[in-house]
């Protein structure tokens, strides 16, 4: 057991019980009866490794506990429509106040969001044009690519004179949308020929699309619907014909004795796929989807979403779509220089939002970007934008790793908006894991010793000056130094870039050697992610980035990994029974929560109460399914096993099953070793869950590894397990190829391609290629600078 150390806030009296907050007792996830107090107007960061219990007490236990107080001070009326939020397990949580949480969470992939829609930037932006504009079109929905131009008639009621009068009104809606794409700046097409199999009939089943096979649904209703001869083979359709089966509008028919409505095939399709977030789709039906149908720009509006009225209309010559499509700092300057008095209060709020994103370092931006298209950080810092200039004091404000995705220059601007959100008066928790940040705090809540069962108890609190000195993994590491390797391995090749333009790009002509460990680094916005995945993602090796997993409550890494296949066969063949009945969300699921472990209670308004299943007892499974054995243990119990201790009894023995044993091996390689193998998905850090997708990645074939900021959510003292596994996989005969801040995994490289020198149209060049010790004795560019000074040169 760790004792805790250093210097403990004093137990408060009353004077000062309104300084603290107080969490006695809490027990969230894998929190073993923490306590703590943390000073309110102050920054206080949490440190430890990945899984060690940070963010279940920083988020779902304090920022969770706040959030669920300020929604009881609504009505029960409103409540109903809330989200419902079960009480934190903890004893004691006192001094609260307004919780506000800054995380990584993208901001999703709808098609309508951007950067300027997902801030306040298009709305003053919209009301200025309204305003100013010439000629002037309209109100400032005229320039919202969200709103549709409509006109029409219809009744309208209301009552005068003591008498209910109904009267027919025209009526008229003059939006912003560009009638052909909608306002998304994109119109789609379908390669009939990847979309259906001309030579065969619809009795056949000519389609190539997942679910709409002769005996299902959708296939039955094209050959009963009497619209086309069902043995006929497409091929041989009349023109009418064919319009009917791919375009036509929806129709009430009668198939098989059924009402039903026969739809075309490409509507179909776009509302039942192509309407949905492509990260959300099933991995087969995303294949088809990327197989079948091209996403192009809509020629009518050049990708810009709006309206030809729209566009018209322009202030000192620059259109509403000119001035989204700038780079920030360029639309800050140009607002800056307007001299309009009748809107000046307006163009000072519109200058300093700008300014906020200059400030925050995502002036390199524009406003027309799609938001799903921000990485982690980018969205985290986007979100931070509203609260820069809010005149709330006394909040909490929640940051999960604001440094992620920030270059070393960078996180010295981090670290003052950091500062300065702490001395408006408001207290400030950082996740955060990068000792520069960790620095600046004014308290630190060190939490381990070690992962998931290993971990959960506090292990220093107290000052920073007191961690290094404290003897917990955190102090032991916090000046760890990579240093420079002595001798770097001689490429075997590479991988040609010629030319390429993407986002900011400068017809960047660079070739990626291959055989070596590479990292490409530059300050954010420079260019890297435009390189890499702009163009070798496409074409070489496996890509792991920082996208959600996605996965419900009932997923945890058995089934995200693909491990609980051989395990279920592996118990099949080993009782003479089905597979299926070792799956908790098929044949052998508990009736009684349906395979949950948990029963969900629904009291109205109040939160819904989730309580252990009384017949399963939580191992979800039926009872005379837990009868059968591997090896001694039945399915839960396996389930309920380390990937460590997995690993060591499917290794050899009775239970000896090696496709289960080579997941687990990799599982072990990412440093997961202490996650149990049914552990819901949702529970895992984000850390975690970043590295369990690494680990499914490995099982790939592919020439090349592309991976984007491994070093995301990773303790100081993982960062050397991360390096010894980027050394195997080259050493193995793979290409990697790594985008990274980190100094560590910049000199432990064999070769360094650093783009900049700044962001957005100052950037998107090649400053540098070479070895990292090049780099360092150049010292040319801000990465050299920083790298040099990290390892001590």
């Amino acid at each position: 057991m760790s004792t805790r150390t250093g210097t403990r806030s004093p137990a408060p009296n009353v004077a000062d019980s309104h300084d603290l907050i107080r969490v006695h007792g809490a027990r969230e996830n894998n929190l073993r009866d923490v306590s703590v107090e943390l000073p309110k107007r102050r920054l206080t960061v949490f440190t430890g490794v990945s899984g060690s219990g940070k963010s279940s007490l920083v988020f779902s236990t304090i920022a969770a506990e706040s959030r669920r107080m300020i929604n009881e001070t609504y009505s029960a009326f409103l409540q109903g429509f809330m989200p419902t939020q079960a009480r934190p397990d903890v004893d004691v949580l006192e001094g609260l106040t307004t919780a506000i949480i800054v995380d990584q969470e993208r901001m999703g992939a709808n098609p309508r969001s951007t950067v300027g829609t997902a801030t306040d930037a298009n709305a003053l932006l919209r009301i200025l044009f309204s305003r100013v504009g010439r000629p002037h079109i309209g109100s400032p929905q005229a320039f919202s690519f969200n709103v549709a131009s409509i006109s029409g008639a219809g009744a309208v009621t209301f009552e005068t004179g003591g008498r209910t009068v109904k009267e027919r009104r025209d009526f008229s809606i003059t939006g912003g949308m560009c009638p052909r794409c909608e306002g998304t700046g994109r119109v789609t097409d379908f390669d009939l020929r990847e979309l259906y199999d001309d030579s065969k009939s619809l009795r056949e089943g000519p389609f190539a699309i997942p679910g709409w096979g002769p005996e299902g649904w959708y296939g039955r209703i094209y050959i009963g619907s009497g619209f086309f001869d069902p043995d006929k083979p497409i091929r041989d359709f009349t023109r009418r014909q064919l319009d009917d089966l791919l375009h036509k509008e929806p129709t009430k028919i009668k198939a098989e004795g059924v009402n039903v409505t026969y739809e075309g095939v490409i509507p179909k399709l776009k509302r039942s796929m192509l309407a949905k977030d492509r990260e959300a789709m099933q991995p087969h039906v995303r294949r088809f989807v990327d197989r079948v149908v091209t996403f192009t720009v809509c020629p009518e509006c050049d990708g810009t979403r709006l309206s030809e009225a729209a566009r018209s209309s322009t202030i000192r010559g620059i259109s509403i779509a000119d001035a989204c499509a700038m780079q920030i700092t360029d639309l800050a300057a140009w607002v800056r220089d307007l001299d309009e008095p009748s809107v000046a209060p307006l163009l000072g709020t519109l200058g300093e939002t700008l300014y906020s994103f200059v400030e925050i370092g995502l002036g390199y931006l524009s406003l027309d970007r799609p938001a799903g298209t921000l990485s982690g950080g980018e969205a985290q810092r986007t979100k931070m934008i509203r609260h820069l200039g809010s005149a709330l004091t006394d909040v909490t404000y929640v940051f999960d790793e604001p440094t992620i995705g920030l270059h070393p220059h960078d996180i010295q601007r981090m670290n003052d908006l950091l500062l300065r959100l702490r001395d408006k008066g408001n207290t400030v928790l950082v996740v955060e894991h990068k000792p520069e940040t960790i620095a600046i705090a004014d308290h630190v809540v060190d939490l381990g010793p070690w992962a998931g069962a290993e971990g959960g108890t506090v292990c220093y609190e107290g000052p920073f000056d007191g961690l290094r000195g404290s003897g917990t993994l955190t102090g032991r590491h916090l000046d760890d130094r990579a240093r420079l390797k002595d001798d770097v391995r001689a490429a075997t090749g590479a991988l040609e870039i010629r030319r390429a333009s993407q986002n900011n790009l400068q017809d960047v002509d660079v070739d990626v050697p291959t055989g070596v460990l590479t990292v490409v680094t530059g300050v954010a916005g420079s260019g890297k992610t435009s390189l890499v995945h702009g163009n070798l993602a496409r074409r070489e090796g496996v890509v792991v980035d920082q996208a959600a997993i996605k996965g419900s409550r009932r997923s945890n890494p058995a089934t995200y990994t693909g491990l609980l296949d051989p395990i279920r066969k592996a118990f099949a063949k080993a009782n003479g029974v089905k597979p299926a009945l070792f799956s908790a969300n098929s044949e052998g699921a508990c009736p009684a929560c349906n395979g949950a472990g948990v029963v969900y209670t629904e009291l109205g308004v109040m939160e819904t109460v989730a309580t252990t299943c009384e017949e399963c007892e939580g191992r979800r499974y039926q009872s005379a399914v837990l009868e059968h054995t591997l090896g001694g243990h039945n399915i839960a119990e396996v389930l309920a096993m380390s990937v460590d201790q997995a690993g060591g009894f499917f290794g050899s023995g009775e239970a000896r099953t090696p496709a289960a044993h080579k997941i687990l091996g990799r599982l072990a390689d990412v440093g997961l070793g202490y996650l149990t193998l049914g552990q819901p998905l949702t529970t895992l850090s984000g850390g975690e869950r970043q590295r369990l997708k690494l680990a499914t990645h490995m099982g790939e074939k592919g020439g090349a590894y592309i991976l984007d900021e491994p070093t995301t959510g990773l303790h100081l003292a993982d960062v050397e397990q991360l390096l010894g596994l980027l050394d195997r996989l080259v050493d193995a005969g793979t290409s990697v190829i790594v985008i990274e801040h980190h100094q560590a995994v910049m000199a432990h490289a064999d070769w360094i391609i650093d783009l900049g020198p700044g962001a957005g149209h100052d950037g998107g060049r090649i400053v540098f290629e070479g070895t990292p010790a090049d780099l360092v004795a150049d010292r040319s560019t801000r990465t050299g600078e920083h790298l040099a000074s990290y390892v001590g040169a």
